[in-house]
């Protein structure tokens, strides 16, 4: 269903198992909030508040109940924006006295969720780890899920290793993915259809349109700040035992897999940490588990700050790079958008974002507008 917010319409579905306009919830509904976020995950709140009807029930709570489905997206201009594909987890409720003031409050997470609620013992003999997520993707097709798989090259020989499954899906497929340095999330491309992204952290593409501050007419952040901690950086050394001659081979510190570079001086890793349980793995998955372990490690330089959607002109794209005006040669440049807070009320749409990048400097003189 829309609604006009600051020229900007809200459209809001829920359904089970497809979502579908909900044009009753549009009157009670005060505020809507949708996290995507690179490290905690995505996840969406919102705010109604209720009256009851002549039976003494509230319909909203019956209508959001827990597992319902729950599409959440914008409209500025003619193109639908989706923000959101996800699930009802909670509820709280908190009653009053007077008419109209009893609040509901919805929180969800994305439909990967969906992949945690069970546990399963199971064997992949013979199969790579993008073999294993893909088959497991494809057992939610009531998901919508388009599979976005990156190959692995280590192929498991049942004579040596079989990867086993004693966790759920989501788990599972979590574990893998920090095994080779990857990430999963998914992200809805459009109505009910999921892009499931399985592989390295996608750093290149078409930046969004630029973040300002400190250019007059041109300006379009209500706030804008930076940090830069020198200690954030991790390296990781490990050694693995060579089966033959039993000898302990060591694996130096490996960098980060983070392509391609965004900032001209990179912070170096001043902390190193060990390795402790690749002893009995290969050099292979010895040198993933170091480069893993500096790619999950925080970038040093962090950027944090909010701004108006109608000023801004779009919604500003968690996991995608954008440009940044007005901060001086050491913080302006591209960065890599870790978090955007999408908050949604009668006459307001705000966004707060966060960004980060591995250093200090721009590596373009110009960004895009």
């Amino acid at each position: 269903m829309l609604e006009s917010v600051l020229g900007v319409r809200l459209l809001l579905w829920t359904g089970n198992p497809v979502p579908t306009p909900s044009p009753s919830l549009i009157e009670p509904l005060r505020t809507v909030e949708v996290r995507n976020d690179t490290e905690s995950g995505d996840g969406f709140q919102m705010t109604f508040a209720l009256t009851k009807d002549t039976f003494g029930r509230y319909d909203v709570v019956d209508t959001l109940s827990p597992g319902t489905r729950v599409w959440i997206g914008a409209v500025i201009g003619v193109v639908p924006e989706p923000l959101i594909d996800g699930v009802v987890e909670r509820h709280d409720l908190s009653p009053s006295d007077r008419p109209g003031e009893t609040t509901l409050t919805v929180t969800g997470r994305t439909v990967t969720s969906l992949l945690g609620l069970e546990e399963r013992n199971t064997s992949f003999a013979n199969q790579p780890d993008y073999v294993i997520v893909t088959r497991t993707l494809a057992s939610y097709p009531e998901l919508g899920f388009v599979p976005d798989v990156t190959p692995t090259t280590d192929v498991p020989i049942e004579l040596q290793r079989t990867p086993q499954q004693r966790e759920t899906d989501l788990a599972m497929i979590n574990r893998l993915a920090e095994a080779n340095s990857f990430v999963f999330y998914s992200e809805p491309i459009t109505f009910g259809v999921n892009r499931a992204h399985w592989g390295p952290v996608v750093r290149a593409g078409i930046p969004q349109r630029a973040l300002t501050r400190g250019m007059g007419a041109h300006g379009n952040c209500r706030q804008l700040s930076f940090s830069n901690d020198s200690l954030a950086p991790e390296g990781a050394t490990g050694t693995f035992v060579e089966p033959l001659t039993k000898m302990r081979i060591p694996i130096p510190a490996l960098p980060a897999l983070r392509l391609p570079p965004l900032s001209a001086s990179p912070a170096g890793a001043r902390r190193t940490t060990v390795l402790r349980d690749t002893a009995n793995t290969g050099p292979l998955q010895t040198a993933l588990a170091s480069a893993a372990a500096a790619t999950r490690a925080p970038e040093a330089v962090r950027g944090q700050g909010t701004v108006e959607t109608a000023r801004y002109g779009g919604v500003l794209r968690a996991r995608g790079l954008v440009g940044v005006r007005g901060a001086g040669l050491d913080y302006d440049g591209f960065y890599y958008v870790t978090q955007v807070t999408h908050t949604i009320s009668r006459g307001s749409y705000v966004q707060g974002f966060g960004l980060s990048r591995e250093g200090t400097g721009t590596l373009t003189p110009a960004v895009v507008p």
